[in-house]
C-alpha cells in the first residue's frame, strides 16, 4: 500500500504531546494538536488553556523548534470541540495521561472519526500496547502500534516502535522508514514488554551503579566520574542523572518494574538500594526539591556552591574535585578496547566497581534476548540513541573479550544466557562483524551473522577503515565514498584546523581534481564538525611576535577556502553540532552545504579578540552585497551584528535565517544520513555538468559611509557600557573590513581585496595584549575575559 503522510494529529496537553507536535512541525508537516482539558474548564477557555501550555513548552531551553516561525505549522484545538478534524489526518498519535481507561476512551473516539487506513499510535511510556486496542475495529488494529518517544523529543533520537500481533507488517516498515528519514529518529523495533528496551536496561544499569557504590564505599563524585566519559556516557554520570530524573520518578519506575517482572531472573535488581529509600523518606527528591545527591547552596556573599551528599553520614559537603589516576591513564588509550582493558583490570575498589557493574549488566542484557528484542543490536541501538551512550553493552562486552565477560559474570555467581556459550563454542569471537562496509550482528536463532537492517543509503566513516582508506596524516583521513567521490574526515582535537589538516584539505582537492568527480568534507564526530582554527598554534606565533608566520598561516587558510569555492570539481561540506569560526567559514565556501538539522554555526572570533579572517567576513560582505541588489538594505547591518555578538545558530534552520546557509543548501534531520546525502549532492552537481567558477570582482561595499554608520552604533554601545574599550577596538576593525575599507564612495571590489583587509585586521589584533589574554584563557579551559 502506498502511503503519504502530510497531516498528523497529536492528542494530549502534556509536555510530551506538545514536543511531539513541534518535532512534526520541524519536519515540515502540518500538525493538528488537540489538547485535553479538565472537566471544570469553561468551554470558551479550553483553547486558551492549551495555548498557555504551548507557550510554557516554547519557553524551554533549548527551544523545541528549529525556528520559532515553525509554530505556524501547528493548528491548535481541543478533544472536546475539534475531534472530528482528525478525519483529515494520515497519522493520529495519542499522548494523553498514562491511564488505561483514559487512553481506551480516546481510542474509541479515534476509531469513530479517523479515515480508513490512517495510522494510529500510542506514545505511552509504560502501559502494555496490546491492552489499548481491545474492542477496536479490524482496520484500527491493523494500523495501530506503540510509538515510544523520548524527551526532549527534538534532541533524543530514539523512537521505540512497538507492534502488536495484529499490526500489519507494512505499517511497521513504513513507519520505520518515515520516522528515520523525515523525523531524524533512530527507530528500534521493541517487544511489548514493561519499559520496552532503553528504559528497562537503563534503569537496571543505574540501580546497579548505586548498589555497587554503596557496597564499595565510593563517593557520589567518584561514581559520576567513573560512569561518564570513561564509558562513553553523558557527563552527568549516575547520581547527577538521578537528581535530574527525580528520585521519586526513579523509585516509582523501579518499584513498578520489580512488581510486574515476575519472570525476570534479575527481578531483585530493581529493588531500591538503601540510599534511595533514605532519600525518599527524607523527601530529598533531587532537582525538584533542591536537594538529592547534590545540593546547591548560597554562601554569605551570595555565591552558589554545589554540595554533594556524603553517603555514610548523610551530611552535605562541598563537591570534591577529583583526579583518579586510572582515569588519567586511559586518556592516552588509542581505542575503546585499550581503555576498557585498563579499567576492568584496575586494582582496588575502582577496578572492583567496574568489574561488578560489567558483570551485572552483561549478564542482564544477554537474558533480554529474545524477551525485549530479537536482535542484540537493537538493545545497543536503543541505549545509545535513547540514553546518549556512545557504546551499547554488547559493544563494551566485545571490547573486553567475550570470554573475559563470561568469566566476570561467573565470578559474581551468575551465568550469561545459553546463546552466549553457544556463540563461543561455535568459535565465533564477536557479537558484530564488518563486511564490505556493512555491519552484521550475531543472530541467536540462526547462529549466523545477519545484516543489521537500515544501513541502506547510509555511509558510516568508521566502517570504511578496512579497505576504503586513500590517504591519511596526523589530523585527517581521505576515504573512497564511492561514486567517484572522495571524503575528507578531520580527526584533530575538536577537528580544529592545524597545518596538517590544511595539508590534507589541499591534497584532497588536488587529488579530486585529477581523477574524481568531487569531494565531501565531513566527519562522524559526536563533539564537533569543527571548532575553528587551532588557536594554540596562533597563540605560539603571536606571543613570540612571529608575524610573518601568522600572516602565512592566515593567508594559507584563506586561499584554501578559496580553493574549496573555486575548485574544478564540486565540493560539499557536511556540518553538524558545532561549526564555529573556521568550521563555519569552510561551510560558507562549499558549492553545496548539506547540514544536519542540529548544527550550531557561528563566526565567533570576536569573542577571542579577533575577526573572522578565513574568508568569513569577506563572504558575509559578498552575500550581503547580493541581498542588497535584491532590495534587502538591512542585510549588512544584520551580518555585522551577528559577527559582532559572536551569535551561534540554535539549528541549521536558524543558520539559514542568519545567512550562513543559502536557500539552495540542504538540511538533513537524520544525522546518520549526512555523509551519504552530501555525496549524493556532489554526484548530482557533477552529473549536471559542473563548471568551475571564477572569483568574484563585483562585491559592492559601502566604504567610509558604512564605517561611519557602524562606528556610530559602536560608540553608543560603549557609552552604555555594553562593551569594553577593547571590544570597541575589535568592532571598529570589523566595521572597517566588512565595509570595504576607507573608500570615498560605495563601489565594487574583488574577493581578494576583502581577504587582504581581513588578514591585515587579523594580524593587527593578534598583536594586542588583551587579545592574547583572551586566547590564553580559552586555551586553558576558561571563558574569554571581557577585558
Amino acid at each position: 500500500m502506498h502511503r503519504l503522510i502530510q497531516k498528523i494529529a497529536v492528542l494530549g496537553s502534556s509536555e510530551l504531546s506538545i514536543q511531539i507536535a513541534f518535532q512534526m512541525a520541524n519536519a515540515n508537516l502540518e500538525v493538528l494538536l488537540l489538547g485535553t482539558t479538565a472537566p471544570d474548564i469553561n468551554p470558551s477557555e479550553r483553547t486558551s488553556v492549551l495555548r498557555e501550555a504551548l507557550q510554557r513548552v516554547s519557553k524551554t531551553k533549548p527551544h523545541p523548534l528549529y525556528a520559532r516561525s515553525f509554530s505556524k505549522r501547528v493548528l491548535v484545538g481541543t478533544v472536546e470541540d475539534d475531534f472530528q478534524k482528525i478525519q483529515d489526518c494520515d497519522w493520529v498519535i495519542e499522548a494523553v495521561e498514562e491511564k488505561l481507561e483514559t487512553k481506551k476512551n480516546i481510542f474509541e473516539k479515534v476509531d469513530t472519526h479517523r479515515k480508513p487506513g490512517s495510522i494510529v499510535s500510542s506514545a505511552t511510556q509504560q502501559l502494555p500496547i496490546q491492552g489499548l486496542i481491545e474492542g477496536r475495529s479490524e482496520d484500527f488494529r491493523r494500523n495501530f502500534c506503540g510509538t515510544h518517544f523520548f524527551q526532549p523529543v527534538r534532541y533524543v533520537k530514539l523512537l521505540e516502535l512497538i507492534p502488536t500481533p495484529q499490526t500489519a507488517p507494512e505499517v511497521i516498515d513504513f513507519l520505520q522508514h518515515f520516522c528515520e528519514y523525515h523525523l531524524g529518529k533512530t527507530v528500534v523495533l521493541a517487544k511489548d514488554t514493561p519499559a520496552f528496551i532503553a528504559n528497562r536496561v537503563g534503569m537496571y544499569s543505574l540501580l546497579q551503579n548505586i548498589r555497587a557504590a554503596e557496597k564499595l564505599g565510593l563517593s557520589v563524585e567518584e561514581v559520576d566520574l567513573l560512569t561518564a566519559a570513561p564509558l562513553g556516557r553523558p557527563k552527568a554520570g549516575t547520581f547527577r542523572a538521578a537528581d535530574t530524573l527525580g528520585i521519586h520518578t526513579l523509585a516509582y519506575a523501579a518499584q513498578g518494574l520489580a512488581q510486574v517482572l515476575s519472570k525476570d531472573e534479575s527481578r531483585n535488581g530493581f529493588q531500591l538500594p538503601g540510599i534511595l529509600q533514605t532519600l525518599l523518606q527524607n523527601k530529598w527528591l533531587g532537582d525538584s526539591t533542591g536537594q538529592g545527591f547534590y545540593k546547591k547552596e548560597k554562601t554569605e556573599k551570595g555565591v552558589s556552591v554545589i554540595q554533594a551528599l556524603d553517603l555514610p553520614s548523610l551530611d552535605y559537603r562541598p563537591v570534591q574535585k577529583l583526579k583518579i589516576p586510572v582515569l588519567e591513564a586511559i586518556k592516552k588509550a588509542p581505542s575503546l578496547e585499550a581503555r576498557l582493558s585498563i579499567l576492568w583490570k584496575e586494582e582496588g575498589k575502582i577496578g572492583e566497581f567496574y568489574r561488578t557493574i560489567f558483570a551485572e549488566n552483561l549478564a542482564y542484557v544477554s537474558h533480554r534476548i529474545p524477551e525485549i528484542a530479537d536482535g542484540l543490536y537493537q538493545i545497543d541501538q536503543a541505549v545509545k540513541a535513547g540514553l546518549d551512550w556512545h557504546y551499547g553493552w554488547f559493544e563494551l562486552w566485545e571490547s573486553i573479550g567475550i570470554q573475559n565477560g563470561i568469566e566476570l559474570i561467573e565470578s559474581v555467581g551468575k551465568k550469561p544466557a545459553d546463546w552466549v556459550y553457544a556463540l563461543v563454542k561455535a568459535g565465533k569471537g564477536r557479537f558484530y562483524t564488518l563486511e564490505n562496509t556493512k555491519r552484521y550482528y550475531y543472530d541467536i536463532v540462526s547462529q549466523t551473522y545477519q545484516l543489521i537492517p537500515g544501513q541502506e543509503g547510509i555511509i558510516i566513516l568508521d566502517h570504511l577503515r578496512n579497505n576504503k582508506e586513500i590517504w591519511s596524516n596526523a589530523e585527517a583521513h581521505l576515504w573512497d565514498l564511492g561514486e567517484g567521490v572522495i571524503g575528507l574526515e578531520a580527526h584533530s582535537k575538536m577537528n580544529t584546523f592545524g597545518l596538517p589538516l590544511m595539508d590534507a584539505l589541499e591534497y584532497a582537492l588536488t587529488l579530486a581534481e585529477k581523477n574524481h568527480r568531487g569531494l565531501v568534507i565531513g566527519n562522524d564526530s559526536t563533539e564537533a564538525f569543527s571548532a575553528g582554527v587551532n588557536l594554540g598554534l596562533l597563540f605560539v606565533y603571536a606571543s613570540q611576535q612571529k608575524w610573518e608566520e601568522v600572516n602565512q598561516m592566515i593567508n594559507r587558510f584563506q586561499q584554501t577556502m578559496m580553493r574549496v569555492r573555486y575548485s574544478s570539481i564540486p565540493v560539499a561540506v557536511a556540518p553538524h553540532t558545532l561549526a564555529l569560526g573556521g568550521g563555519c567559514e569552510i561551510s560558507l565556501h562549499a558549492d553545496q552545504l548539506v547540514a544536519a538539522a542540529e548544527t550550531y554555526m557561528g563566526l565567533v572570533e570576536v569573542g577571542v579578540g579577533l575577526i573572522p579572517a578565513g574568508g568569513g567576513t569577506k563572504e558575509m560582505a559578498l552575500r550581503c552585497s547580493d541581498l542588497h541588489q535584491q532590495g534587502d538594505e538591512e542585510a549588512l547591518q544584520r551580518a555585522f551584528t551577528t559577527i559582532a555578538t559572536a551569535k551561534v545558530s540554535g539549528s541549521a534552520q536558524e543558520a539559514l535565517e542568519m545567512n550562513f546557509l543559502r536557500p539552495t543548501d540542504q538540511i538533513v534531520l537524520n544525522r546518520s544520513r549526512l555523509i551519504a546525502e552530501a555525496r549524493n549532492a556532489v554526484v548530482k552537481l557533477a552529473d549536471q555538468g559542473y563548471t568551475q567558477a571564477s572569483p568574484r570582482t563585483d562585491v559592492q561595499v559601502m566604504g567610509k559611509k558604512g564605517i561611519a554608520a557602524f562606528e556610530a552604533g559602536i560608540a553608543q554601545m560603549r557609552a552604555a557600557h555594553f562593551i569594553t574599550e577593547h571590544d570597541q577596538f575589535i568592532l571598529q576593525k570589523l566595521a572597517y573590513v566588512i565595509s570595504g575599507g576607507n573608500l570615498d564612495r560605495p563601489q565594487l571590489v574583488s574577493e581578494q581585496y576583502l581577504l587582504d583587509l581581513e588578514r591585515e585586521a587579523f594580524l593587527s589584533l593578534s598583536g594586542e595584549l588583551k587579545t592574547l589574554e583572551r586566547i590564553q584563557q580559552v586555551l586553558t579551559g576558561g571563558k574569554a575575559p571581557r577585558n
